[in-house]
């Protein structure tokens, strides 16, 4: 493994950071959203720049600063930060096409705001994906936390408060009251924050110190939304759509999932997770999280709602494919992160479309709204093959390879865990698409005829869903990149 010392994953951090003060001095909202376009271009620019030489097994590594003595402020770009950082700069791009077609669809107050702390989120992303240690990681991820609350309570009603109140109280509360206090005890015990492929826990803690700080990362670290610790992440949906996409597929809870991930590899190590037991620990906690969800998801009449608590247990799939510790199961969880996200962004986007064409928010009254919104609708019904892990979904792929890391283990409970949880998801998401396009209509359900979303809107759903087909076909470069990064953290 080759390192390569170059400042650009500090420009990728930046890019939209850079861009906020034109976002806010913008006159004209096409001026706005004219930069925020060419911001997101620069840092997909960026991060592809460095992929031939990350997928070569090179690093790239930038050193900041110095916060305290022997700890710096530092980025370090391999396999598995290129991979998130891949999804977020992508989507990010497509997702601010979305909101112009939403938020002007809407006549949305404070658009300027709502950019701008977009552009922030989106940085905090990056630096998260880019993070050389545990203190750039953190810091990065509590930047995420502040620059997402504002998009949490935008319509700054007495819901959005108590909401963002909610979310700050978890995700916010969590860390400092569970992660620091873990990163504090790892550095008095190994002397370091740096992650390392294989982690540096190794010979410095015993199995009861191991499993207390494994406690306190993964639920901690809040926006992986692991069981009890989840509950922002359905009051998060009272904001507008697009920040809705932001939460589930873009930013927050990928944050989560990955800094979990992080932690498990490049702190604890999969050699001694597996020594003292702790990835038996994680799966049982993950397949948990993943079957609850499921269940009350099935429950759900606000689809929002319904597509939040999927969020909650596709984000478990992730840890379970790590927590088994194979290089097939670490793949599977990783490629999910990418798959999950081009899934579930296709399916908020179709929530939000249905909002702004028809004004609708409920499961219960998209009977033949497939007719007035077939391009929508049809849409939906590919994200939720995606997300179940059905052909020609690309979700397939993540979850065949979840599947045989399960066999490769030999934990097949957790390979039942993982058919039972996808017959659940077809359960809550095909019945929609289903009476979409050939339910009766409502008795006092007006005859409009087509009447799609504004193009802003509908583009963007269509390409991510098209993209998910592609990505079953074509799974290149994620597929690569968690191949590689399970090769890595497991010394294959």
């Amino acid at each position: 493994m080759h390192e390569i010392v170059s400042i650009r994953p500090l420009l990728a951090v930046i890019a939209s950071l850079a861009v906020t003060p034109i976002l806010l001095s913008a006159r004209s909202p096409n001026v706005r959203e004219g930069w925020t376009f060419a911001a997101g271009a620069v840092k997909l620019g960026i991060v592809l720049s460095m992929l031939p030489a990350v997928l070569g097994g090179n690093v790239f590594c930038f050193a900041l600063t110095e916060v305290i003595p022997g700890i710096r402020l530092a980025f370090r770009v391999d396999a598995m930060g290129m991979l998130f950082a891949l999804v977020a700069s992508t989507l990010w791009i497509v997702t601010s096409a979305y909101s112009i077609g939403y938020m002007r669809g809407l006549d949305e107050h404070s658009q300027t705001r709502y950019f701008c702390f977009f552009a922030i989120a989106l940085s905090a992303t990056i630096g998260a994906a880019f993070a050389a240690n545990l203190v750039t990681l953190y810091m990065f991820y509590e930047i995420l936390s502040f620059a997402t609350y504002p998009l949490v309570t935008h319509h700054q009603d007495e819901e959005a408060k108590i909401s963002g109140r909610k979310y700050l109280f978890f995700i916010v509360g969590g860390s400092v009251v569970l992660v620091l206090p873990a990163m504090i005890i790892c550095h008095m015990k190994a002397g370091t924050l740096d992650f390392a492929p294989q982690g540096f826990l190794a010979g410095h803690v015993t199995q009861g110190l191991a499993a207390v700080l494994l406690l306190l990362f993964v639920f901690g670290l809040a926006k992986a939304a692991l069981m009890p610790m989840h509950s922002w992440l359905p009051a998060a949906m009272v904001a507008p759509t697009p920040v809705s996409a932001l939460l589930h597929a873009v930013a927050v809870v990928k944050v989560g999932a990955f800094s979990v991930a992080r932690v498990l590899t490049g702190v604890f190590g999969v050699d001694l997770l597996a020594q003292y037991g702790l990835g038996i620990l994680l799966a049982v906690l993950a397949s948990i999280t993943i079957l609850v969800a499921s269940f009350i998801a099935l429950s759900q009449d606000g689809l929002k709602r319904r597509l939040a608590f999927s969020t909650i247990g596709q984000l478990s799939y992730i840890l379970l494919g790590v927590a088994l510790l194979t290089p097939k199961s670490i793949t599977g969880g990783l490629v999910h992160i990418a798959m999950h996200a081009f899934g579930k962004i296709t399916l908020f986007f179709c929530a939000g479309a249905i909002f702004v064409a028809a004004g609708i928010k409920n499961i219960s009254e998209m009977k033949g709204l497939g007719r007035r919104m077939p391009i929508t609708m049809g849409a939906f019904f590919i994200g939720s093959l995606s997300v179940i892990g059905l052909p020609p979904g690309g979700g397939f792929i993540s979850k065949w390879f979840l599947a045989l890391g399960a066999l490769e283990s030999h934990e097949l409970a957790f390979l039942c865990v993982l058919l039972f949880s996808s017959f659940l998801n077809a359960a809550y998401f095909l019945p929609i698409a289903y009476n979409a396009f050939f339910a009766k209509p409502p008795d006092d359900a007006k005859e409009v005829g087509f009447q799609e979303a504004p193009p802003w809107c509908v583009v963007p759903l269509a390409f991510t869903a098209i993209a998910s087909v592609w990505l079953f076909f074509n799974p290149w470069p994620f597929l690569d990149l968690a191949r590689l990064a399970a090769a890595q953290v497991t010394g294959g």
